[in-house]
């Protein structure tokens, strides 16, 4: 009897614990923190005047700090391109920020957009501007938003956005062209680039493309599908509630709705997912890359609200209708496998001026997907960075 007890009073406490935390996702500060999780500076104490004590190369790195249109500072990293670095003397006598104009007039430069959490010097964010650098041969912007690391501020949607949007022009001022700026964003940082990608094009300004590392389709679709270490449902409990999950959804301030400016983003455009990506599910990307293929599909059949009632010719045009979107699909979309890899799928989008492609690796996580040899070889590929 003891034993049920203990057991009855540890599942009341999770689901006081559960009910605490959905109540406090409700509230705008703790929603932010939340999401952000800005408050979580890795690495503790992080010397981000020393980028070689995180693993870069003696003077390959440019500490330097980005003023936005609102009076904010951003603090961030520009990495050197390494063809341009090995063409330096062994170790070079000049500091890396006066080598910037030069470095962007020999090669493009990657904007990378991180997501939440941590900070420039993070350990898996190194490894990308590392493998940025060496395999693409590009330079990289790496920016900490407002309210990261040593970041004035706090951050908002808008304002997270602007701060991308004041590095994109800083890199312009400071010589380069927009076409020579390839936008990366990964996991948050998709769905700033994408709102930066639209805003961009909306202005008529045409950079060389769009990367979506690990991105997620809306907040709204996180919540529905996040699982807490991977395991636990964050908010399908709250189902079992009569509109208490509608009730955090309105609730939301920052919604990142990547699949709702779809129409608005022009150019080049890559999504990259690994199907063992425990923190955002892979089916994110597929909706995302079917939200851009939708306009070239013939209408998607519905059943009616009684499907056990249904007739059978009304079942037999169902099936029809499946099939010839399914046809469609397979015409309009080049699938190409990749072994012990994973799967390439591409269409053109004529109307946008843009070819979209999807690629699903079998591995690859969540934070380390950038790094893979594969999915940079495809990014060196498609935007033309191969060295």
């Amino acid at each position: 009897m003891g034993f049920f007890q203990a057991s009855r009073r540890v599942f009341a406490a999770l689901g006081l614990v559960y009910g605490a935390l959905v109540v406090l996702l409700a509230i705008p500060y703790f929603q932010s923190h939340a999401l952000f999780l800005h408050a979580l500076k890795f690495p503790l104490f992080a010397q981000f005047d020393k980028p070689e004590l995180y693993g870069l190369a003696p003077n390959k790195t440019a500490n330097i700090y980005i003023p936005t249109n609102e009076n904010q500072t951003i603090g961030a990293w520009f990495v050197l391109a390494e063809p341009f670095y090995q063409s330096l003397p062994d170790i070079p006598s000049s500091h890396p920020v006066e080598l910037i104009p030069a470095a962007l007039a020999t090669n493009a430069v990657i904007l990378f957009l991180h997501g939440n959490a941590a900070t420039r010097a993070y350990r898996a964010r190194v490894h990308h501007y590392a493998a940025f650098s060496a395999r693409l041969g590009v330079n990289v912007l790496a920016i900490d938003y407002r309210g990261y690391a040593d970041s004035t501020g706090t951050p908002t949607q808008s304002g997270v956005v602007r701060d991308a949007r004041a590095a994109f022009d800083w890199l312009l001022a400071q010589g380069t062209t927009a076409d020579q700026i390839l936008i990366v964003g990964h996991s948050l940082g998709t769905g700033i680039g994408a709102l930066l990608s639209a805003e961009l094009s909306d202005e008529g300004i045409s950079p060389r493309g769009l990367v979506l590392l690990s991105p997620f389709s809306s907040i709204e679709k996180v919540l529905e599908t996040y699982r807490i270490a991977g395991l636990f449902p964050l908010i399908k409990p709250l189902s079992m509630i009569p509109g208490a999950t509608t009730i955090v959804q309105k609730a939301l301030i920052h919604r990142f709705d990547t699949d709702r400016i779809v129409p608005r983003m022009k150019g080049p455009i890559l999504i990259a997912h690994a199907q063992d990506d425990w923190d955002i599910p892979y089916t994110h990307s597929v909706a995302l890359f079917d939200t851009f293929l939708e306009p070239f599909l013939p209408e998607s059949p519905s059943l009616p609200p009684n499907a056990a009632m249904i007739s059978h010719d009304e079942w037999s045009a169902f099936n029809t209708q499946l099939a010839l979107r399914k046809s469609v699909r397979a015409d309009v979309v080049t699938t190409v496998e990749m072994p012990h890899f994973g799967t390439l799928q591409e269409f053109d989008d004529v109307a946008h001026g843009r070819k979209v492609v999807y690629l699903q690796t079998l591995a690859g996580g969540h934070d380390y997907l950038g790094v893979q040899e594969g999915v940079q070889d495809v990014i060196g590929k498609m935007f033309g960075l191969k060295r």
